[in-house]
């Protein structure tokens, strides 16, 4: 795990809680498998996850919004950056990132498409699971043009994780 933890009760069995960074202890939502730590490949040997700057013959789908350009919000309304980059999944044609510029030259990050809400209209992405200033934290790629099968749970997990831990409320009881 990326952040230690510690018992929330000084018995057995006692649940656990992230200490640092919760949507990088590996808890909870936040949590992730070890998968092995290399791309998932086509038959061809290729990385099946590639951005479209690598994938020649890909494309989006032109009656589709074009999120690259548009502005990335957070959970708190505040923007975080730009989208640079879409990510698809060259095995079964479909848009699995979106490579995020951060606002004030952070790197990039990547957000599953599963956390954004495309606003055409407005030019926007919104990202509810996290704030502005939490994206900086994202995990990232160790190389730029391709993502290994632990860093797709990592990335994943990270957003996850801040249903739950991006804000203290989100963590407390509703009723």
């Amino acid at each position: 795990m990326s952040t230690p933890s510690r018992p929330m009760a000084d018995h057995p069995g006692a649940a656990i809680t992230p200490v640092g960074n919760p949507m990088l202890a590996g808890l909870g939502p936040s949590a992730w498998a070890d998968r092995p730590d290399v791309p998932d490949r086509t038959l061809e040997g290729m990385p099946k996850i590639r951005p479209l700057r690598t994938a020649p013959g890909y494309s989006l789908e032109s009656r589709d919004p074009d999120p690259r350009g548009m502005t990335v919000i957070g959970a708190d309304g505040v923007a975080a950056g730009v989208c640079r980059e879409a990510w698809v999944n060259t095995s079964e044609p479909t848009l699995v990132y979106l490579e995020i510029e951060l606002t004030g030259g952070a790197r990039p990050v990547l957000i599953p498409v599963g956390f954004v809400q495309i606003d055409a209209r407005r030019r926007t992405l919104r990202v509810n699971a996290i704030l502005a200033r939490q994206f900086a934290d994202a995990p990232v790629t160790r190389e730029p043009d391709t993502i290994t099968l632990l860093e797709e749970d990592k990335v994943a997990a990270y957003y996850a994780g801040g249903y739950l831990y991006a804000t203290p409320n989100r963590s407390e009881p509703i009723v």
